[in-house]
């Protein structure tokens, strides 16, 4: 793998990501993990998992650390230029089409297909991640204490992550 293998990945990743950072997971998945070879799926997982509790977008923060692990500062920079790059020129492009057409049914219309599109990529992530990650009856505890945290008592997910955290190298140990 060289520099640019690793840019041209991540900026397609970044191109073809809509929905924020969570929708980009399953195409790192097929073209990092499943394409190329470069991370097992546990190891991604994990690289997810720090990258969720580092500040910054998870999309920034993975790019980062699997550029990273790829080919250490460089690469975690090339990687995060790369899922970057995309973003910029269609948000810079974007702005000014968006002003000029916003009152246009079409403009409504697709959004409105991509909304879903966005729910079942980030449904496909979780399900991807939850393979490598429920493994066994300590893991499922963990997620269950994660899940009832974030949708029953609504505490913020950061805390969730800290929480988690500390229970699995409690029960872990």
């Amino acid at each position: 793998m060289n520099l640019l293998n690793i840019y041209l990945s991540f900026a397609k990743v970044g191109l073809f990501t809509f929905g924020g950072g969570y929708a980009m997971l399953p195409l790192i998945e097929s073209d990092i993990i499943q394409k190329r070879g470069w991370l097992s799926m546990a190891e991604f997982a994990n690289i997810v998992g720090i990258a969720e509790v580092t500040p910054g977008p998870i999309a920034v923060n993975s790019a980062t650390f699997v550029g990273y692990k790829l080919a250490g500062i460089v690469g975690g920079l090339v990687a995060t230029l790369g899922v970057i790059t995309p973003s910029v020129v269609i948000v810079l492009t974007l702005a000014a089409l968006i002003q000029k057409y916003a009152q246009t049914t079409m403009l409504g219309r697709i959004k409105a297909g991509m909304r879903p599109a966005v729910a079942g990529l980030i449904a496909a992530a979780a399900i991807s991640v939850a393979r490598v990650s429920i493994v066994e009856p300590r893991s499922v505890a963990v997620a269950a204490v994660a899940a009832v945290m974030t949708f029953v008592a609504r505490i913020n997910p950061i805390l969730v992550l800290a929480a988690c955290g500390i229970l699995g190298a409690i029960i872990f140990s």
